[in-house]
């Protein structure tokens, strides 16, 4: 280490008494860490790569990884604050149990456990093995999204097994099955670059996913069309060629309109239709009376502008289609996703370079997570719970009989209305938050009131942990070893940077601890994350996600491998189709007829306005994590209801006055935030907030019939102006926040 320049000698000998540091060689004002530990952010499903500075086992900064080839560096707002949890005061140091209904004490972990195993016990014996269910999230390695499925499966033996990916891809991963028989985007983010349209179908990418806007702005750069189809102007709508301000919950509408008027100019690929697909007669025969004046009444969007996107999409020579909850969120998520894709298959551009269609993933591990097997209905590598092959593949993998291997379970908000009837008595959950991310919230929480046992294993006390019997702290991201799959598919490592503070432990070892005292532990038997992985590629290999040919060597030696890899030489996909052949039984991508019908519920004298609900830029799913951040609490301290002048007006609603807004499910009180970047007959309320400020409060639980993903993005709600204003947003949690 080269010593200090003169200047910063004599500045130090001036002035280093009353700044409280002592002169030494490396950073002026900041000691040197012990280590720099290059992995990836925590957050969304770009997983941005990211240094973590680490001193006495504390992560203390981060340093940009400018070589990793998704982000280049480049971090959002929480990406850059994201260190900060990992000293958080209010981290769980302790196994906490319930005492008396009111409140929690600190005991052993002999104790936690031994209760957590006898309640297990006492349930699946008085009722069955499906009485006691778990919940998962997928912000968690692919490592532990396994253990998780095979923990469920083989030591708690029981079906009722699901996970918060049912709230964000389950569409998109069902469309995908339906059309090209696997669920994955087609091609990486770089190929947006030199796409000529590029169509951004809800997916508030730059807030939601920051990074990738660099990619779409390189193709804007070498000339690209945008296209942004959103009942928002969000950001990336303020500079797009053309903004679709569609009504909430008519996606389905749009995108077929769209395919007719191609049908009617010909603008077609007929060579890839004839050749790689079926379906397609049968499709464009169930939109052939949706015409442009129809779509407009339908969907609010002028008829103009829907005849300009389709012929931009029709006559490009390469184009890119991205979507995310926007279209997702819906009791109809999978006809949205499909009728994206038969734009995508009309046009045959898939499979070659710049032509790609993309499924942006939420949450960290939202790809990998739903690949291997803690969905309800799914085994590792996207295996089909209810196949007997398939089922005869993983049983042999865990060294248990076919026969042992529980069936297909209830889905998240399934297993809510489970417990309601009595069917599940005892539940076990891993880093999910159901009582702020569910919809229809309060009906959630006396779901949990009515469990006979639960408990939970996170790093800080969410608002469903508080209903908890047992709390077992866990580990953050950094503090174990591990892979995600981010949204390009693309596999990447984890690297453990410190350890779990305190008496924390591990998630992993929590689990393999439990499955050892319900006498399994001769099938949990790993010493580190590698060896889970390395089964989990067996378990894989030969499904739809092979991960057989990756290996911690080769993600670090390429700085990730993208699936399928099906061998050690293979070097990955990094765009699907090349060979059109598609993961089909036929061998071909299927076009699917899409009819439109209404959204779970629509607009009417009682409740007349739409309410949609989404996230911002600061906040990150049910806000565990990000709420705890000063900074981040800061940027947006509170949930607001935007509402646009004219329908302000219309109700004598005034800047930050406070509105009560009802639905069918309840009512909550939000600020007024009065903004032109919304339809006149629309509002909307970010959900990332517990209790009374809560937007899921007023959600409904109705379900898309094959996904059953809820239908966040449309209800109908009145608008109640209180004719006072708001308080300033209090220091929500400036005491508890750093």
């Amino acid at each position: 280490m080269a010593t200090l320049p003169v200047e910063a000698e004599k500045i130090i000998e001036q002035f280093g008494p009353h700044l409280n540091f002592a002169p030494k060689e490396g950073y002026i004002g900041r000691d040197e860490p012990d280590k720099v530990v290059e992995t990836h952010c925590c957050f969304c499903g770009m997983q941005c790569g990211i240094k973590l500075l680490v001193k006495n086992n504390k992560v203390v900064g981060f340093d940009p990884w400018m070589e990793f080839p998704f982000n280049e560096g480049r971090l959002c707002p929480k990406g850059v604050q994201r260190y900060l949890q990992n000293n958080h005061r209010d981290r769980l140091l302790e196994p906490l149990q319930r005492v008396g209904g009111v409140g929690f004490k600190p005991v052993s972990w002999d104790a936690a456990m031994e209760k957590t195993v006898l309640e297990i016990k006492r349930i699946q014996q008085s009722y069955g093995n499906d009485a006691f269910a778990m919940l998962s999230g997928v912000s968690i390695t692919n490592e532990k999204s396994y253990l998780v499925g095979k923990f469920a499966r083989v030591a708690l033996k029981t079906r009722n097994l699901d996970y918060n990916g049912r709230l964000c891809m389950v569409s998109a991963g069902a469309g995908n099955k339906k059309a090209f028989g696997l669920d994955r985007g087609s091609n990486n983010y770089s190929d947006l670059s030199k796409a000529e349209v590029i169509m951004v179908c809800g997916a508030n990418v730059s807030e939601t996913f920051p990074t990738l806007t660099h990619w779409i702005w390189q193709a804007r750069d070498n000339g690209a069309k945008l296209i942004v189809v959103d009942p928002r102007v969000i950001p990336l709508a303020r500079t797009a060629d053309l903004h679709l301000d569609i009504r909430p919950g008519t996606d389905s509408a749009l995108y077929g309109a769209m395919l007719n008027y191609l049908v009617e100019k010909d603008w077609l690929d007929h060579d890839f239709i004839n050749n790689h697909t079926t379906g397609f007669q049968q499709t464009i025969d169930a939109v052939k009376d949706y015409s442009l004046e129809w779509a407009e009444m339908v969907t609010g969007i002028a008829k103009e502008k829907i005849a300009t996107a389709a012929e931009w999409w029709g006559k490009a020579a390469t184009s890119f289609l991205l979507h995310a909850r926007g279209i997702e969120h819906h009791s109809k998520g999978v006809e949205n996703v499909l009728g994206c894709i038969n734009l995508v298959l009309a046009t045959g551009r898939i499979g070659k370079p710049y032509c790609g269609y993309a499924t942006i993933t939420g949450q960290g591990n939202g790809q990998g997570g739903r690949e291997h097997g803690h969905k309800c209905d799914q085994l590792p590598g996207n295996r089909d719970i209810n196949n007997p092959e398939h089922r005869k593949y993983i049983a042999g993998v865990w060294g248990i009989e076919e026969s042992e291997l529980p069936g297909a379970g209830y889905t998240a908000y399934e297993l809510i209305e489970a417990i309601h009837r009595g069917e599940i008595k005892g539940l076990i959950s891993l880093c999910f938050n159901p009582l702020i991310s569910l919809p229809n919230n309060n009906y959630v929480r006396e779901a949990f009131e009515k469990l006979e046992f639960y408990a939970t294993i996170d790093f800080f006390l969410n608002e469903t942990a508080r209903h908890a019997d047992i709390i077992f702290p866990g580990s953050l991201h950094e503090e174990e070893d591990g892979t995600v799959t981010t949204a390009e598919g693309r596999v990447t490592r984890i690297r453990q940077a410190v350890t779990p503070p305190g008496n924390a432990r591990t998630d992993t070892s929590i689990l393999l601890e439990l499955a050892a005292r319900l006498g399994a532990g001769d099938k949990f038997r790993y010493k580190n994350s590698e060896e889970i992985f390395n089964e989990l590629r067996v378990a894989s290999k030969g499904g739809t996600a092979d991960y057989y040919g990756i290996t911690y060597e080769k993600i670090e030696k390429n700085m990730g491998v993208f699936w399928p890899c099906p061998s050690l030489d293979h070097p990955g996909t990094p765009r699907l189709w090349e060979d059109k052949k598609f993961a089909t039984a036929d061998g071909k991508a299927h076009f699917n007829p899409i009819l439109y019908r209404d959204p779970g519920e629509v607009v009417d004298g009682t409740y007349p306005v739409v309410l949609t609900t989404g996230r911002v830029v600061s906040q990150y799913l049910s806000g565990t994590q990000t709420r705890r951040i000063g900074k981040l609490v800061n940027q947006y301290p509170e949930p607001l209801l935007e509402i646009h002048p004219v329908l302000a007006a219309k109700y004598g609603i005034r800047q930050r006055e406070l509105v009560k807004v009802i639905t069918r499910r309840g009512e909550a009180e939000f600020p007024a935030n009065i903004v032109e970047t919304i339809r006149q007959d629309t509002v909307f309320i970010p959900y990332h907030w517990p209790g009374k400020k809560s937007a899921n409060q007023l959600t409904p639980g109705t379900l898309d019939p094959i996904s059953k993903i809820p239908e966040f993005k449309v209800c109908a709600c009145q608008l109640v102006p209180l004719g006072k204003e708001a308080p300033p947003p209090e220091e929500t949690q400036a005491h508890r926040s750093l």
